[in-house]
């Protein structure tokens, strides 16, 4: 996995640790119907192919908390050939707001592809009607910058054991950021189509196509780098929760 993504990883557990321990630390003593809880979701860790090189995609999820009230982290990025592309964690705070939905406020960080890059964030996580999975949120961050991020995932129950799985994420901008390539407007869409089978609920592998591609001046940034602005890679991974 490369000893980059392992400092990435260490540094996101050791800086959720303090948070994690206060709130066990409060809530030990307390004798009720609505218990401490710790979820931890491995959504996918996966190689993906692309031509020359391969690439190693992670996203890591977890929360510690209440019915009402959690302590959110989340983690993804990308690696391609020892070289961290793309690396980000987010801590939250998750409030129960209605029913399927919670408010999040909290930070994001950014490791890659702008070392030392800070985000305040504020969205929205829940189930639509029809049971799409949403994540989204707006992330304001210094020198005016402004994101905002939409995802959206369906698990479509082939059998009580094969899983098929479509996703889809949009990243827009409020500015151009020469710096790391970025451009105003709708700067990315990444589409997904994974097919696990579960040997346990809690262990799946699986395979899959992932789907990407760049537009506006984010395309025009990547093509005057040499790069591309779309690309289909096959994955093969496993998700995991406990």
């Amino acid at each position: 996995m490369g000893s980059q993504v392992m400092r990435i990883l260490a540094c996101a557990i050791i800086l959720a640790t303090p948070v994690f321990l206060f709130v066990a630390e409060n809530a030990r003593a307390e004798a009720s119907d609505d218990p401490l809880l710790l979820s931890v979701l491995l959504d996918q860790i996966e190689m993906r192919d692309a031509g020359a090189d391969n690439t190693f995609s992670w996203v890591v999820e977890g929360w510690l908390g209440k019915d009402i009230d959690k302590f959110w982290f989340k983690a993804d990025g990308e690696q391609t050939a020892g070289d961290t592309d793309e690396a980000e964690v987010s801590f939250l705070y998750s409030k129960a707001i209605a029913r399927y939905w919670d408010l999040q406020v909290g930070v994001r960080h950014d490791f890659e592809p702008a070392a030392g890059r800070s985000w305040a964030a504020i969205g929205f996580k829940g189930t639509a009607p029809y049971f799409f999975d949403i994540d989204t949120a707006i992330f304001v961050g210094d020198s005016g910058r402004v994101a905002f991020r939409f995802g959206a995932e369906y698990e479509l129950l082939i059998t009580q054991r094969l899983v098929l799985t479509p996703d889809i994420e949009f990243n827009f901008y409020g500015q151009d950021d020469t710096e790391i390539g970025i451009g105003s407007g709708l700067s990315d869409v990444e589409a997904g189509l994974r097919l696990r089978y579960e040997i346990r609920r809690q262990f799946a592998p699986y395979i899959g196509v992932n789907w990407s591609k760049l537009f506006g001046k984010t395309a025009d940034f990547s093509e005057v780098a040499g790069k591309g602005s779309s690309e289909t890679q096959f994955v093969i991974g496993v998700r995991a929760w406990f």
